[in-house]
């Protein structure tokens, strides 16, 4: 493992814990020539998921595209970095459980939403409004209706 400050490859285990959810395992490491303290996390490599994009392509699931997404609506609220990868792998291991090895990114996102407004309704709203793309205050105003008890998600309530 290569120092991220020195960048050479001569470091040390000092510590060693699987994670809360125990999906990995976290190593604290030294640098036996700089010094330099950091962390890396070991995780069982899953299976080769696609993501498929609103225009088509295809890319491989990325869990660190979920932690920025998540870290961007979350900035400057009480969500714990062990909160939001513990949201990061949750979304991972419901989609390795997926049947189909292709999944949309809307699926994608409306996952991550589902367990984000459990953590924080703020850091809910924040996300909604880039991932559904709001266009004025009226679709913000939208979205807190439905939050608010009693009231109905998306598709709720329809008649057949």
């Amino acid at each position: 493992m290569k120092c991220p400050s020195c960048h050479e490859d001569n470091d040390r285990v000092i510590n060693s814990r699987v994670s809360p959810e125990g999906f990995a395992t976290r190593r604290r490491r030294v640098c036996s020539t700089c010094g330099f303290r950091y962390t890396t996390y070991e995780r069982i490599e899953g299976t080769a998921i696609k993501i498929i994009k609103k225009n088509g392509t295809r890319q491989p699931f990325d869990r660190t595209k979920i932690k920025h997404g998540l870290e961007l609506a979350c900035w400057k609220r009480p969500v714990s970095e062990v909160q939001l990868d513990s949201i990061v792998t949750e979304v991972q291991n419901e989609l390795e459980s997926h049947s189909d090895l292709e999944i949309e990114s809307r699926e994608v996102g409306e996952l991550v939403m589902r367990y984000l407004r459990v953590v924080d309704q703020v850091a809910y709203v924040r996300f909604a409004s880039v991932y559904r793309q709001f266009e004025d205050v009226r679709d913000f105003v939208h979205e807190l209706k439905l939050m608010l008890p009693g009231a109905k998600r998306r598709g709720e309530g329809k008649k057949s």
